[in-house]
């Protein structure tokens, strides 16, 4: 394993995703235990997307972990999916997390609202009464954390939840992801949480394996910090660990 800091964010990479992925939960979960034992009852948000799989499987597989005292969310999610699409991405994460342990609670962004803007009124009321402690988190192709694409995206934004229309780069990487046959498939919107609500989380765990992220990771710790490539804010970050395997941190020369 390999770490180092670019700026005031930690980097870890790991021989494979296997790895990662262990490492990973094994530092979340130490911190849940740490914070529930300080605080009791704590939030937390978790990605959905294919490249959690591997951090999400060793956190369900860990029983030590006090999931009775922690709050779930989401922090992205379609508009327009059937409630029972296995693409929405509340529905990814029922699968792989959400029921196999036993949350305090699970609070879903609605997929089939019909009101974008007053669901995203509604999830941010959520996230306002129950303030975030960990953020579980990946980055896109395009480097955008959540669905705050290139074009949306704002490091200053005034909300904490908002509908966004989805670049291209974005909607190719849910096919490139096998979550949609075709980018004809894919939704072309979504709800998400902003930047600023994402970052403001005192534990930001950012975990991203495969070579398809090699571009997103390579520009996200030497590119400048802007909204071009909204991933590079985790550089301001104290608080936050970017966990790599060896294919998504080929391009970094080490």
């Amino acid at each position: 394993m390999i770490e180092f800091f670019v700026d005031k964010l930690k980097v870890k990479i790991f021989e494979n995703r296997s790895l990662m992925g262990a490492d990973a939960a094994r530092e979340i979960a130490e911190k849940i235990k740490e914070l529930v034992a300080e605080k009791g009852e704590i939030s937390m948000i978790f990605a959905a997307a294919p490249s959690q799989n591997d951090v999400l499987a060793s956190l369900v597989a860990d029983k030590s972990i006090p999931w009775q005292e922690v709050n779930a969310f989401h922090m992205d999610e379609y508009i327009g999916l059937s409630k029972d699409a296995p693409q929405g991405f509340g529905n990814f994460l029922r699968a792989h997390i959400f029921d196999l342990v036993p949350f305090h609670s699970v609070n879903f962004i609605d997929v089939s609202a019909t009101d974008p803007e007053a669901e995203a009124e509604r999830y941010s009321a959520l996230l306002r009464k129950n303030p975030i402690d960990i953020v579980v988190m990946g980055i896109g192709e395009n480097g955008h954390i959540a669905f705050n694409d290139p074009p949306v995206a704002d490091f200053n934004d005034p909300k904490l939840v908002k509908p966004v229309k989805l670049d291209e780069v974005c909607r190719n990487q849910q096919v490139n992801d096998g979550c949609f046959a075709t980018i004809r498939d894919v939704p072309t919107h979504a709800l998400t949480l902003t930047v600023p609500m994402l970052v403001s989380a005192p534990y930001l765990f950012c975990i991203v394996p495969a070579a398809t992220k090699a571009n997103a990771v390579y520009t996200t710790l030497n590119g400048e910090i802007s909204e071009r490539c909204p991933a590079t804010i985790l550089r301001r970050q104290s608080n936050a660990t970017l966990y790599l395997d060896e294919k998504s941190s080929e391009k970094l020369g080490l």
